[in-house]
């Protein structure tokens, strides 16, 4: 179910090198072009039978690094992979057996960035010119993690020259854009199966801040907007799980919810979208990217959260009502 044919998680090495650059960007020449490298650039696990409305997305425990890439990179594997969500679509993959549908990327965080604008692009990184319409000014791309990131970890530089701007629309034509087809498609069918969707974007964060003090992070941090990409009940169970589990739990900092959570999270509509971020420390060595023992602990806690999120009343997720009703 999970594994990418012809494709070894992070060692990925049989990669053809692509025989043009574009010269005009085109879905499915972007696709054509991608597909020896990430022949199956996403997957959807989805149960025989629904049993609530709730999605689960892991977009950043992608893990397979397209040789060109590689080439092109100043830094090691080992460096890349600080930004990848290591392990969380494992994590989460139990709720798929409870009837809950499990989507995730295999195309890495660092080569394109789903939980970003389409076009969030810094134009010191490239040769050529970006469309006119490219946000280049936004706090993400000044911090160098736009849509093409341009540092991984503690802000350290990818790439030691510029990049041709082609690669950039070419990952964000065929990747990027597909992977929201896909993803607007499923959460989509779960609205109209139950009239409301719960949107859960999976997540990852380092166990400390990496600043001097060190403090540890809380085990979960919960984000939805400052209350606006869900309606409380959501927000409120989950929290409320994870504390009876004996977690610490964080609300909206130092993470409110990305792109995914803000656009996808329409309440009014019946439409809820949480990200969970989840510290690495409770599951995996992160200097060695090993699962450690609590790895299984915590997935079947994950698993009875999805359990307590399907089990609440639809009514409390309907689209708002309006006053003339």
């Amino acid at each position: 179910m999970w594994e990418a044919d012809g494709f070894a998680p992070v060692k990925s090495t049989h990669a053809k090198k692509p025989k043009q650059r574009f010269a005009q960007i085109h879905e499915w020449a972007a696709m054509s072009e991608l597909r020896d490298e990430l022949e199956k650039p996403f997957d959807i696990a989805e149960p025989e039978h629904l049993q609530g409305a709730i999605v689960f997305n892991s977009p950043h425990s992608g893990n397979i690094y397209p040789r060109a890439f590689l080439a092109s990179a100043k830094l090691d594997i080992n460096a890349l992979r600080r930004s990848e969500d290591t392990f969380v679509d494992e994590l989460f993959a139990g709720v798929v057996g409870r009837g809950y549908p499990l989507m995730r990327a295999h195309f890495p965080r660092c080569y394109v960035d789903v939980n970003r604008e389409p076009y969030e692009l810094d134009p010191r990184m490239f040769d050529g010119r970006l469309p006119s319409f490219a946000n280049t000014r936004s706090m993400r791309v000044a911090g160098g993690l736009g849509t093409v990131a341009r540092v991984v970890g503690d802000s350290q530089e990818i790439y030691d020259q510029r990049i041709p701007v082609d690669d950039a629309l070419r990952r964000i034509e065929g990747l990027y854009k597909p992977y929201h087809r896909a993803l607007r498609r499923l959460v989509t069918k779960i609205h109209r199966e139950f009239k409301v969707a719960v949107l859960v974007d999976c997540h990852s964060m380092p166990s400390s801040a990496g600043t001097k003090d060190e403090r540890p992070r809380a085990d979960f941090v919960l984000g939805d907007r400052y209350g606006t990409s869900c309606v409380g009940a959501v927000a409120e169970m989950v929290e409320a799980v994870l504390l009876g589990f004996g977690y610490t739990v964080s609300r909206n900092k130092p993470y409110a919810g990305g792109f995914i959570t803000e656009h996808y999270g329409d309440p009014p509509a019946g439409l809820h979208a949480i990200q969970l971020e989840v510290n690495r420390g409770l599951y995996m060595d992160e200097r060695r990217y090993e699962k450690s023992a609590n790895f299984d602990r915590l997935a079947a806690n994950l698993v009875t959260l999805a359990e307590r999120l399907g089990e609440l009343p639809l009514e409390e997720l309907q689209p708002y009502r309006t006053a003339a009703e």
